[in-house]
């Protein structure tokens, strides 16, 4: 995984800010989802066309994470980018203008429906209980790439904890929407993963200034255990 951290100079700026760095105490289960992005064969396998080496170190801690989560009673929420291979949902505005043909087509064709390289990375533990869909966009807040925004109101969820790949593209725009449509965020630093250091660290850092809480997977699962236990002490109470 990425062995990097928030600078000083931005962490004392988020402490000016706001008077500290992190944000969020605890996260209320009942109203949280783990949101896997993208670990799919396509870019976790070994010798994957589109390979992203470091995300087959984060998938122990996704794993963890995804546990955690079950059992302090949070969702589990696999997504997987999926593309058709014409029309608007090939998202070609990406594929004319940011790949040359050749490449195009082996990128696409990688996240095509029912292909081996578009399923979930068999090393994830992912469960019966668990809900997986699939997106168009990088995002899966954006629009209509996916049913993810519907399904987390429909389950009265106001809060989402961020992993997958790649940090910089899929899960930041994810971050970045789900914030804007006023959900709570949590990026996860290291279950989260890039083709660099530099771009999983820049993201960090933007995510940190306004989108979300750069957080550990040891301090997520804590601040999940926090709010299970804050919870039951309340159902105790009433």
């Amino acid at each position: 995984m990425h062995n990097v951290h928030l600078p000083q100079n931005i962490i004392d700026r988020l402490i000016m800010k706001r008077g500290k760095v992190e944000i969020f105490d605890s996260l209320d289960p009942a109203r949280t989802a783990l949101v896997v992005i993208d670990m799919q064969n396509a870019f976790v396998a070994e010798g994957a066309a589109l390979e992203v080496p470091v995300a087959r170190g984060i998938v122990p801690n996704i794993n963890e994470l995804a546990t955690a989560s079950r059992e302090a009673g949070a969702a589990v929420v696999w997504v997987r980018i999926t593309l058709a291979q014409s029309g608007p949902n090939s998202f070609p505005v990406y594929y004319r203008n940011f790949f040359s043909p050749d490449k195009a087509a082996r990128h696409q064709s990688a996240l095509a429906e029912g292909s081996d390289s578009n399923a979930l990375y068999p090393e994830l533990n992912v469960e019966p209980e668990d809900i997986i869909l699939d997106k168009n966009r990088f995002s899966a807040m954006v629009g209509e790439s996916s049913e993810l925004e519907k399904i987390l109101r429909a389950k009265g969820i106001d809060t989402i904890v961020i992993t997958g790949t790649l940090s910089n593209i899929c899960c930041e725009a994810t971050a970045r929407d789900a914030m804007m449509l006023g959900f709570n965020v949590v990026f996860v630093s290291d279950a989260n993963a890039a083709l660099s250091d530099d771009e999983h660290l820049a993201s960090m850092i933007t995510i940190a200034q306004g989108f979300g809480d750069v957080r550990t997977t040891g301090e997520t699962i804590s601040i999940l255990q926090a709010g299970a236990t804050a919870s039951k002490r309340a159902g105790e109470a009433a």
